[in-house]
């Protein structure tokens, strides 16, 4: 018998309400009063407690990707890819490892309906037996900017306004006439793809450049793509009005009972991988996260599945205390000097840092589930039992030793201090490929949103000839049918 386990002392073995501190309350129902109409008694610990953790359930929301939902299932490794990396999860076709994944939009608040037009967060988080993996990505392969520095002004850009509190395009738009680089992920958010029927139907995307190292130290430049088994689809404005309508959160309801059904969501993961030797071969930078890479140069490559079959136990506990960071990497996996990637490493453990608090990884899901030591003690919210006495390193009354050395990128970096742009920006050949690639209807949806947005009362003159300059450099015709449309005369 387990001597911390209370247990009531009649025959009724249903649970009771207790305090945090386990102790019995008999009364859930009335404060604790002098007689019968008041006034309340402050010694009714109860009572404080209750209204207390009440007034604390909230914690800050995500300054992006507040909305999301969560799964849990597996990844299993189907192709022999151990030429390229170490890492132990990828070892061998047949492993697998526990994984919990987390989708969302990427600028609206907690309650904002899933039909709105938005990125969706992408995230993975792999359990390997060397520590916690983060894929943190888009369901878009690119991003708006490729420069970490304007990140905090791109949200505020896109987030409503500060006096309104409204979305409102002419910020959008005059934010990213000053970037021309943000066309490429316009082509993809004002596309046909840019609301996703629910989030079981849309790719997956690492977004940035990571590095696959083997065991030699060979390295290898990397990007990450899921490609879901059920294909991809998405909703136009009409068929997102009908379902935002009925349900604001729809694609979370339909994440949660496709998974209750036995109907389990599953993605195929493939890799595409480039020579760091053979960077400069490209008319792109393929550290520039503004830029795809080219699938008819670049193959992408199977690697494995994973397979979402298990819903979460508790809303609060396994999504908004889930917890993302592109710095957890594991051996054999490792950064590039992709800008954006670079700057993101400190940005989202500071973020939940301060969410959650600094030991917001002791939290059950965020945890990782091989044996981990160090001497990070104490802090806030710190509940990881301690009952060592040495507590700093190196020490010869504690055993704990260095880990094994595994390979990082071995290239030695040289260079003056700069603040500058990449030499190769290129920023409008691939957005005009992939307009060019439109069906003629796709074409014309994709006209008439920008000229909406163009159209905003208070996008100015000097504005809407910018971006009809940039739409021209891209494709001709494009830059006239939007011109066209909005009576202004192209400016190429």
């Amino acid at each position: 018998m387990d001597p911390y386990k209370f247990r009531p002392s009649s025959a009724n073995n249903s649970p009771f309400f207790t305090t945090n501190s386990g102790a019995p309350v008999w009364n859930n129902n009335n404060s604790l009063t002098v007689g019968s109409r008041g006034p309340i008694l402050l010694e009714d610990y109860h009572l404080v407690e209750k209204l207390a953790n009440f007034d604390r359930e909230r914690i800050p929301e995500r300054v992006v990707h507040a909305r999301g939902a969560s799964a849990k299932g597996f990844f299993e490794v189907t192709h022999d890819i151990s030429h390229l990396t170490c890492a132990d999860f990828l070892r061998a076709p047949g492993v697998q490892t526990p994984v919990i994944v987390r989708f969302s939009t990427v600028i609206h608040e907690r309650g904002s309906p899933e039909t709105l037009r938005d990125p969706r967060g992408f995230a993975v988080k792999f359990y390997t037996r060397e520590g916690n993996f983060d894929l943190v990505g888009n369901n878009f392969p690119v991003f708006f900017i490729r420069d970490g520095m304007k990140f905090p002004d791109m949200v505020h850009a896109l987030k409503p306004n500060p006096k309104s509190h409204i979305q409102e395009s002419w910020r959008i738009l005059d934010f990213f006439s000053h970037h021309p680089e943000s066309l490429n992920m316009f082509t993809f958010l004002l596309d046909d793809i840019g609301i996703p029927q629910d989030y079981r139907h849309m790719d997956g995307s690492g977004v940035n450049t990571y590095t696959l190292i083997n065991k030699a130290g060979k390295a290898h430049y990397v990007k990450f793509h899921w490609k879901p088994t059920c294909g991809v689809k998405s909703l136009l404005e009409d068929d997102a009005i009908r379902v935002g309508g009925a349900n604001h959160s729809h694609a979370t309801q339909d994440l949660y009972d496709s998974i209750a059904a036995g109907n389990y969501p599953e993605w195929k993961l493939f890799i595409q991988i480039i020579d760091p030797l053979d960077e400069d071969k490209f008319d792109f930078d393929p550290l520039d996260v503004t830029k795809t890479w080219p699938e008819d140069i670049l193959p992408l490559q199977p690697v494995g599945r994973m397979v979402l079959n298990r819903n979460i136990d508790n809303f609060f506990a396994e999504n908004e205390q889930l917890a993302f960071c592109p710095a957890i990497i594991v051996p054999g996996v490792y950064y590039s000097d992709d800008k954006l990637l670079q700057t993101r490493i400190f940005s989202y453990s500071d973020t939940q840092r301060h969410r959650l608090g600094p030991n917001y990884l002791q939290l059950p899901p965020n945890a990782p589930k091989c044996a981990h030591h160090n001497n990070h003690h104490e802090g806030f919210m710190n509940f990881m039992h301690r009952d060592e006495e040495v507590n700093y390193f190196p020490s010869r009354y504690d055993p704990v030793r260095h880990a094994e050395k595994y390979p990082i990128p071995p290239p030695v970096l040289t260079g003056r201090r700069e603040k500058t742009v990449i030499p190769k920006e290129n920023n409008f050949k691939q957005p005009g490929e992939r307009y060019r690639s439109f069906t003629p209807d796709r074409k014309d949806r994709f006209i008439r949103r920008w000229v909406e947005a163009l159209s905003d009362p208070r996008v100015t003159y000097e504005i809407r000839s910018i971006w009809i300059s940039y739409w021209s450099q891209a494709d001709k015709s494009l830059g006239q049918k939007i011109a066209s449309h909005l009576n202004m005369r192209p400016t190429m």
